[in-house]
């Protein structure tokens, strides 16, 4: 069908919820509006599917979800009951709609036999990953849709390992998910019904206790943190999200007693009335924290999205507070755990660090310093737990800490995804360890980068919105494949790298890639910068990673501005 059509077939549904009716009555005389939400369906992957509210089939709503499910559902009942039975986590954030879609969730598999642990109020996305590694479901289902602003929500799939679904598994439920072509008419139980028969269960504070027992863990330093946790000045801000209680738990236990609060961004609030975009990146993110930092006379500022993943963070630097790049956090928090465990002697000699190939190389200067193997992997944390299992499995390597340079970070694998509570608690006795040495963070970025280089990032995007925006996101990809530049602001490419042919091309001599296939450009220019090219897997942007080093914190901004002028002018190009 048409989109016209699909949308006339949704008018003609009884019982459609309030706020849905009223959208597909405000698209009525509005043919763009109709064709972006009814022409595809939503993009269904490894990461699940995200997207606005709203009326259509390309929009989050209780029947795309119930769709989802209704693909999960028959996925696992071919594998077998006792897949079933081992049944789905199932957790929630803070936006509009989550606890409702979560409900729905299980309302749909439980009408299909299958078991669900549904988390008695909002819980971090860490935490479902953990919900179901301890009760060895096979799979969990997390309703958020991270830092995007608010009027989107999404669906994040997780397998048994409690990492994002491997693309075999995502690409089944795809398949199985585009074969419904009724879905107005998915069964579901009652919620009743599902409680009495124990196929929904609700879990809670059993699960939070063993995973704060876990965060505690985290603590490199114990006697650090009880010298300095009790003076040391925090300001945390969960930007209306989950991390508020678990990392206020989690400070709390581990001695750090001096912290305050963001009142007004402590708040539940789907409609995050206090920023634009609840995105720890973001200065705007951090305008209350600093507002409160200031009053406090805080050392550290930490604020977590919405869902608890991701951490950013400001520190003091020539009396203003100034943010961190998600690199320089990583760096940071690398530097301190191979530091406090090379002088406790706990430093394992199969030690391994674990990051995203477009993220900082200061890593790896870091890295060799103290003898540790550094794996680089393709974006997305999945590939980070796909190592970790592997060393699990054969030994190779014991995982010290793995980040992606989109502010997510690990400290331990007790959680398979980015956990923004461990790397908060971790993040401050990291302060509290330059305190002692009567140093900031901004002071400890700085002697990092006076040891190993003056390393610096940047992370662009183009937008492509609309109906339109795949097809335009895929021409480009091919304009940079077919009229690949010979250099970038006068610098020769030496080295490009096709992640989806799998090939590698310096000076004219061509070599395999081992990394996993994937829809990614890399070049090295001569002068030792690199610069990535990928589309975005959760957004309809195309991103642009540049990474450079320089003499000074000076020539590496001014090469950064360099390359991103001349990237963006070939991209523009090519549109």
């Amino acid at each position: 069908m048409g989109y016209d059509e699909t949308y006339a077939l949704w008018t003609k549904q009884k019982g459609l919820p309030a706020e849905l009716a009223a959208d597909l009555a405000a698209q009525k005389d509005d043919a763009a509006a109709r064709e972006d939400a009814f022409a595809v369906p939503m993009s269904f992957g490894t990461a699940g599917m995200r997207g606005v509210f709203g009326a259509g089939i390309n929009r989050m709503n209780i029947y795309t979800v119930a769709q989802a499910n209704a693909g999960l559902a028959r996925y696992m009942n071919e594998l077998g009951k006792d897949v079933c039975a081992r049944g789905v986590a199932i957790s929630f954030d803070s936006r509009h709609n989550s606890e409702l879609f979560a409900h729905v969730s299980a309302h749909v598999l439980g009408a299909a036999g299958i078991k669900s642990y549904v988390f008695d109020a909002l819980r971090p996305t860490p935490e479902l990953s953990f919900a179901v590694r301890k009760l060895h479901a096979f799979a969990g289902i997390m309703i958020t849709a991270s830092h995007n602003p608010k009027q989107y929500n999404g669906y994040k799939l997780y397998g048994e390992d409690g990492g994002q679904l491997p693309p075999d598994a995502s690409d089944k439920i795809t398949e199985y998910v585009r074969a419904i072509t009724d879905i107005f008419s998915i069964p579901q139980a009652s919620e009743t019904e599902l409680r009495a028969s124990g196929l929904m269960q609700l879990i809670g504070e059993d699960i939070d206790s063993a995973y704060l027992d876990a965060v505690a863990t985290v603590t490199v330093n114990p006697e650090l943190v009880a010298r300095v946790g009790k003076t040391m000045k925090l300001v945390y801000s969960p930007l209306h999200g989950t991390g508020k209680v678990p990392v206020m738990r989690a400070l709390q236990r581990a001695g750090f007693a001096n912290f305050a609060m963001v009142q007004k961004q402590a708040i539940y609030d789907p409609e995050f009335n206090t920023v634009e975009h609840p995105n720890p990146e973001f200065h705007e993110a951090f305008d209350l924290a600093i507002e409160l930092g200031k009053q406090q006379d805080a050392d550290l500022l930490i604020a977590t999205d919405p869902d608890a993943d991701r951490l950013g963070a400001a520190v003091l630097k020539n009396g203003e507070y100034h943010l961190l790049t998600g690199n320089q956090i990583a760096s940071l928090l690398l530097h301190y755990i191979l530091e406090a465990n090379k002088q406790a002697g706990t430093l394992p000699a199969n030690a391994a660090v674990v990051k995203s190939f477009v993220s900082t190389e200061l890593a790896d200067a870091i890295c060799a310093d103290y003898g540790v193997q550094m794996i680089n992997v393709e974006t997305g944390f999945k590939f980070i737990g796909d190592q970790i299992a592997h060393y699990e499995t054969t030994g190779e390597h014991t995982f010290m800490f793995g980040f992606e340079e989109s502010y997510g970070y690990l400290v331990k694998p007790f959680v398979r995804d980015k956990d923004a509570v461990q790397s908060t608690l971790l993040l401050a006795e990291v302060a509290a360890y330059y305190q002692e040495k009567n140093m900031t963070l901004a002071d400890a970025v700085d002697a990092l980068y006076a040891k190993y280089g003056y390393y610096a990032e940047q992370t662009t995007s183009l937008e492509f919105p609309g109906v339109t925006g795949p097809k335009k996101m895929a021409a480009l990809m091919v304009a940079f494949r077919e009229e690949a530049p010979a250099d970038f602001g006068g610098t020769a490419i030496v080295r490009s790298e096709d992640y989806l042919t799998q090939k590698a091309n310096a000076n004219g001599t061509e070599t395999d890639i081992t990394l996993p296939k994937a829809n990614v450009l890399k070049y090295y220019l001569e002068d030792g910068t690199w610069i990535a090219i990928r589309p975005s897997g959760t957004e309809p942007k195309v991103k642009f990673y540049i990474g450079v080093q320089g003499q000074s914190s000076a020539d590496a901004d001014a090469k950064l501005k360099k390359y991103a002028e001349a990237l963006t002018a070939f991209a523009e190009s090519a549109e």
